[in-house]
């Protein structure tokens, strides 16, 4: 098939209205007029045979078509800007928008504090935090890029592993005057645990894992507390509500001034890796680079102080 040049730009349109999820902020993107960017759109339907986006007259959405033909066509386009980029040299300038799909538990403790001294590095970059409970799909809802907590998926998207940290029990000091300090993870299973539901299934988690050398101990808790997502928890534990399983990079500082009390520290709990997830391109933007690159430094500091594990007896 010979190449069409109108094919090209129509998916350039497509891709803009797609991540801005609207005619007229594609249109302010690209120069166009809307009349311009809906004849476009027309013209890419027309050709494909299929309709593409959904109309209202207050947004407009990816069809189920739409969505296949974005995913397959975010990378290409992606990829043509950034060999652009680079033969004019200004891959190695940070610019732009930045679109990141974050773990929760990650942009609230890990990122939220940094997030001023980034932005002062690159005046000419501005980020978007999407705090989601699952990846979804990365490159059809038009992220640049992933940070998530646990086992990378498989297939096109490439991993790279910044940290890994253990989870640690822990409790306020109000609630351990009130209950007692528990000195074995089995006289968990007679105190208030708040639990925190399984973001995939919705049951709450009730079984935490211990582990001292070979040996290893799973325990049943119990709780009256039962929340969707760690801020909450986080905060009722340090209300003193009752006892929590959380993991240590992010509360080490709270550790530090006694804030909160580590609980059975012999007894280490699960290890959760923290990856980068990014579109699999040769040529990634300057700007992912530079959230890596920092990311590296940052959590690599907090990684050194909250992933020690005391192992005695």
């Amino acid at each position: 098939m010979a190449f069409d040049g109108r094919v090209l730009s129509n998916v350039g349109v497509l891709a803009a209205v797609a991540e801005s999820g609207s005619f007229a902020r594609a249109a302010n993107t690209l120069g166009l007029t809307r009349s311009g960017v809906s004849r476009a759109i027309l013209r890419l339907e027309e050709r494909v045979g299929v309709r593409l986006f959904e109309r209202s007259t207050r947004a407009v959405s990816l069809t189920e078509e739409g969505r296949k033909l974005f995913a397959e066509i975010a990378p290409l386009v992606a990829g043509i800007e950034d060999a652009v980029a680079v033969v004019s040299g200004a891959a190695a300038s940070v610019r732009g928008r930045l679109r990141v799909n974050v773990d929760p538990f990650f942009s609230r403790l890990l990122f939220a504090p940094h997030a001023g001294a980034f932005l002062a590095l690159y005046p000419e970059l501005s980020v978007e935090l999407a705090a989601r409970d699952q990846l979804g799909d990365m490159i059809a809802d038009g992220f640049d890029m992933a940070v998530r907590f646990g086992t990378p998926p498989t297939g096109s998207l490439v991993a790279t592993k910044l940290l890994e940290t253990r989870s640690v029990t822990v409790a306020s000091p109000a609630y351990l005057a009130r209950h007692g300090t528990p000195a074995h993870p089995s006289e968990l299973e007679q105190h208030c645990c708040i639990q925190v539901r399984n973001s995939l299934t919705g049951n709450p988690i009730t079984e935490w894992l211990f582990q001292r050398r070979s040996e290893q101990l799973r325990i049943k808790t119990k709780s009256r507390l039962v929340v969707d997502e760690f801020g909450t928890m986080l905060n009722a534990c340090l209300a003193g509500s009752g006892i929590v399983r959380i993991k240590a990079i992010g509360i080490q500082q709270l550790l530090d001034t006694g804030a909160l009390v580590e609980l059975v520290p012999d007894w280490r709990g699960e290890s959760f890796a923290l990856h980068v997830l990014r579109p699999s391109r040769q040529l990634p933007p300057a700007k992912v680079g530079a959230f890596i690159d920092f990311l590296r430094t940052r959590c690599g500091a907090h990684a050194q102080t909250g992933n020690a594990v005391r192992e005695t007896g």
